[in-house]
């Protein structure tokens, strides 16, 4: 995770068009590993976790004219859209009634070759599978810990539990039940 700049973030919050998009290229890559991992894949909607890593960048852009927390706590509060988005994306899932089609998907940007996206697909299909494992709030710590590497107080902020203590003992506990998962079943 990238660290945000606070003279960066200030101009953005004033309007500099600029430092928008210095910005938004800056959280992009985080938050498209957060949504790939959180709302995982299916090969008919390869597009889902782009699409609400675009839904977050969209959201973000429209609340930093209020944004007043300082650099410190930003991607807490990137965090803070992203989980909301998550859960849209999660609800437009459930209601979609599309049939897959038996074509490869497109190869994202990066992906030339078919066994490399393969591959990644299982890898993230394998981290979503892994994540499931957890209790919400021992999934969310590990993700804001791990995946964004927010400060135990940083996240005990963001989640709203008792303090970085409670947040410590819910990750060592998440980590625990992953391990435990991970060397019971090498492979899904």
């Amino acid at each position: 995770m990238a660290t945000v700049d606070g003279a960066l973030l200030a101009s953005a919050v004033a309007g500099d068009r600029a430092a928008m998009e210095e910005l938004l290229g800056l959280l992009r890559p985080g938050v498209l590993r957060y949504c790939r991992a959180r709302v995982g894949d299916r090969p008919h909607r390869d597009s889902d976790a782009e699409d609400c890593a675009q839904e977050v960048l969209l959201g973000v852009l429209r609340a930093l004219p209020g944004y007043s927390y300082g650099a410190g706590k930003f991607w807490g509060f990137v965090y803070g859209v992203a989980a909301h988005k998550v859960v849209d994306a999660h609800r437009r899932r459930d209601d979609d009634r599309s049939v897959p089609v038996p074509e490869f998907p497109r190869v994202p940007c990066g992906l030339r070759d078919p066994a490399c996206q393969v591959e990644a697909l299982e890898r993230r299909r394998r981290l979503h599978h892994l994540l499931d494992r957890l209790a919400p709030q021992q999934r969310d710590v590990v993700i804001l810990r791990v995946m964004f590497g927010l400060s135990a107080r940083d996240t005990a902020d963001v989640l709203g539990v008792a303090g970085p203590g409670a947040v410590r003992v819910s990750q060592h506990r998440g980590l625990a039940v992953l391990r435990r998962h991970i060397a019971a079943s090498p492979v899904p």
